[in-house]
Parts: structure tokens; C-alpha cells; sequence
């Protein structure tokens, strides 16, 4: 088997004339949890539901584990956890209803145990019917229902959309734990913190089209940094702004803000003909980084 869960080429999906996809390329690894970034309108969606072969993208190649959805689209599902943006169940089924019919399509073949599990775990009541159910109760049933088979691959679109912050964390567990038992991860999201913490990558998508595809580290690493230098006395430091790749952002008598790009080395030796009484460093949040990809120009 291919150790690529996730495959998209050159993908592209038009709805008439608004192009949606105007040329996706991912790939993911087997094993690993990448998160997909992006605004309202990027083409997230777009995205997953053509993995699914919800829709049919226009152009392009797409693999699940190694297979074609088009072609083999009962296989992927079968192999696949979906957790879609937006749940549309029978109202006036129960939840445990409902679970019980998902797991039927299945052919019956999960441990129930398991999915109490998981609905313990989620603080889930399995008795209301499904019209009854708060929006983050709602999004419960669709994290369940999601996980109860064990999928080899999740995708799963917005995970923890209308839930309090308790449930957020275990929901993020359990993903944790998926990963483990050997499930691929790949999943959207707006909060960019649940991002930089649980995803080894990321891919950001701008306007239909992935404009970065990078190891969460690595985006960190290669961003700017600020720096906040406090002197033990009023000094002149006019000579750091020749310093490549060093901005002063702002000055008073006995401190200094700078943005550094790239490496500290020419700073640092700078500053040792200084009095330097304290000296902080910061990096932007990943929520910075991916702003800065919307900027307008």
C-alpha cells in the first residue's frame, strides 16, 4: 500500500462561473495529522467533498489510500470517517437512532461498546431525538459517528464547531487517539491554536488555489520575530538599523523594539556592545502567519 493517504493533483471544481478549485495540490502521509486552513470561500469544503466524491471536481487527479473515489467511491467510504461542516440527520430519530442506523450501512460491524464510549466520553445523552439536541450536542453525534467504526482515514470539517471548551479538548483527544491506533488525520478548522497544537502540517488554500503546504515548525521558524531590549542606561542604537533583515519598530531612552527576520547572529553580536539588561524574543501565533497570507497587497 501507498504511504500517501491523500492525493489531489491539479484539481479544480467550478460552480458555473465562480472557480471554486482552481488547481488543488496535497498530499498526505499515512499516519500523520494535517490541518487545512483557510477562510469562508477558500475551497475547504470544496475540498473534502470531492475526496468523498460528494461532487465531482471538474479536473484533476484524487486518491484516498491509494484508491480512486470516483471509481471505488463504497471502498473509500468505507475506509473513511466523515465528519461533514453542517449535519442534516432524521429529526425525529433518536440519537441512539441514528448511530444504530449508520452502523447498519456499515453492516453492523462496530463494537457498541466503543461508541457508548465515545458518547460518555462526549458527554452525549443517546435518548433525545436529534431535532432536540443543541447545536454542540449536534456536533457530538457527528464527532461519533465519525469515529465509531475506527476509519483508517478522518476528514473531518470543523471538529469542534459549537462545542464548549471541556469537549473541545476531549475531542481533540480522541483524534490524538485515533492517530495512534494508526488513523490519517486531515481536518479544517478556524481556531488556529487547535491547529499549531495538533497538526505536524498544515496546507493553507487561498482563493481555490494552496498557497503553502509546510511542517508547523517550520512556518514558525521561518517567521518574523519581534524582540523587546531593555539597557541598563540611555543609549544610541541608530547602528542596529544597518543590521540586515532587522526593523526598529520602536525606541525610548533605555529600550528598543525590533522585528527580526531571518537568523539573530548579526543581532546578537551587535548587541554586545551594549548594556543589555533584558532581552525578550517572540514569535507570531500561527494565526499571524496565516493572516499574513491574506493580506491585500
Amino acid at each position: 500500500m501507498s504511504d500517501t493517504a491523500i492525493l489531489t493533483q491539479a484539481l479544480t471544481k467550478n460552480y458555473g462561473r465562480v472557480q471554486a478549485l482552481r488547481g488543488v495540490d496535497l498530499e498526505v502521509n499515512q499516519g500523520e495529522i494535517f490541518g487545512f486552513l483557510g477562510p469562508n470561500g477558500a475551497g475547504k469544503t470544496t475540498t473534502i467533498r470531492c475526496m468523498l466524491d460528494l461532487i465531482r471536481p471538474n479536473s484533476g487527479t484524487l486518491r484516498l489510500l491509494g484508491l480512486n473515489p470516483q471509481s471505488d467511491p463504497v471502498t473509500v467510504r468505507a475506509k473513511v470517517g466523515y465528519l461533514p461542516g453542517e449535519l442534516a440527520f432524521e429529526g425525529n430519530v433518536t440519537v441512539e437512532g441514528t448511530l444504530r442506523y449508520l452502523a447498519s450501512l456499515r453492516g453492523n460491524t462496530m463494537d457498541w461498546n466503543f461508541v457508548r464510549q465515545l458518547a460518555e466520553r462526549l458527554e452525549l445523552d443517546l435518548k433525545p431525538q436529534f431535532k432536540n439536541l443543541s447545536k454542540g450536542n449536534k456536533q457530538k453525534v457527528g464527532v461519533v459517528q465519525a469515529l465509531m467504526h475506527r476509519p483508517e482515514l478522518l476528514l473531518l470539517d470543523e471538529p469542534t464547531s459549537g462545542l464548549d471548551p471541556l469537549i473541545q479538548q476531549e475531542v481533540l483527544k480522541l483524534i490524538r487517539e485515533a492517530r495512534t491506533a494508526g488513523a490519517t488525520v486531515f481536518f479544517s478548522s478556524h481556531i488556529l491554536n487547535e491547529v499549531e497544537e495538533m497538526a505536524e502540517r498544515v496546507a493553507i488554500i487561498r482563493k481555490g488555489v494552496v498557497v503553502e503546504t509546510a511542517e508547523v515548525n517550520s512556518l514558525m521558524r521561518r517567521s518574523v520575530r519581534r524582540a523587546h531590549i531593555h539597557f541598563e542606561q540611555a543609549v544610541e542604537v541608530n547602528g542596529l538599523k544597518n543590521i540586515q533583515g532587522v526593523t526598529i519598530l520602536s525606541r525610548a531612552a533605555t529600550s528598543i523594539n525590533l522585528q527580526i527576520e531571518g537568523g539573530m547572529d548579526a543581532l546578537i553580536k551587535s548587541l554586545a556592545k551594549y548594556p543589555v539588561r533584558d532581552f525578550e524574543t517572540e514569535r507570531p501565533s500561527l494565526e499571524e502567519i496565516f493572516m499574513a497570507y491574506y493580506e491585500e497587497k
